[in-house]
């Protein structure tokens, strides 16, 4: 195998573990797909009300593509890229639970954040803005996701950016039941208060 290819394996396999799912399992909840929306990120493992899971749960997810990309690295920038983009799809199609998983959102947020971190932060803070203000985790993920797509080509490599736009892409085009809910009315509000 190229060095190419191994940094898409290794990226997609890291990026396939359902974190989400299995930490649901181990404290007690059962299927997370069970609840919420269907998927095995964050969000949903915040709906069992334990948010000391749902946050490592999310620095988990963010960890794997992170990892991915600093153990490609080795072989090289497009490895990187390769493993970054692959650990992306790893989690939203992870080949163990019949290629349905999450959205992506936080694994990608750790393959931008090691990969061009000015990025990852212009969208972490536009994440933030949405989301307090019209407390829809989704549109806010929506929104960050496509400024950060569309600042990397003035902050990052070329090749860095594509590989950004295409992960914004997957991003977006997961969050299309998200989407029609929004439009409709009914998307699921998120809430801040202690508790």
């Amino acid at each position: 195998m190229t060095a190419l290819s191994l940094a898409g394996v290794l990226g997609y396999l890291l990026g396939s573990v359902p974190f989400g799912l299995v930490l649901s399992r181990m404290a007690g909840y059962g299927d997370i797909r069970e609840i919420g929306s269907g998927n095995i990120g964050a969000t949903d493992v915040l709906r069992t009300g334990n948010k000391g899971l749902a946050a490592l749960t999310l620095l988990l997810d963010l960890a794997k593509g992170g990892a991915a990309v600093l153990i490609a690295w080795q072989w090289g920038e497009r490895a990187a890229l390769a493993a970054g983009l692959c650990a992306v799809v790893g989690h939203i199609f992870p080949v163990w639970l019949g290629f349905r998983g999450g959205k992506g959102l936080a694994t990608a947020f750790g393959v931008v954040l090691t990969l061009a971190w000015p990025v990852a932060l212009i969208g972490a803070a536009m994440w933030l803005v949405v989301a307090f203000a019209f407390r829809y985790s989704s549109l806010a993920a929506l929104i960050g996701t496509a400024v950060s797509a569309a600042v990397a080509p003035f902050l990052a490599k070329s090749a860095t950016a594509l590989v950004i736009a295409a992960v914004a892409l997957l991003i977006i085009l997961r969050h299309h039941s998200n989407i029609r809910r929004l439009i409709a009315g009914r998307e699921h509000r998120i809430s801040f208060r202690k508790g």
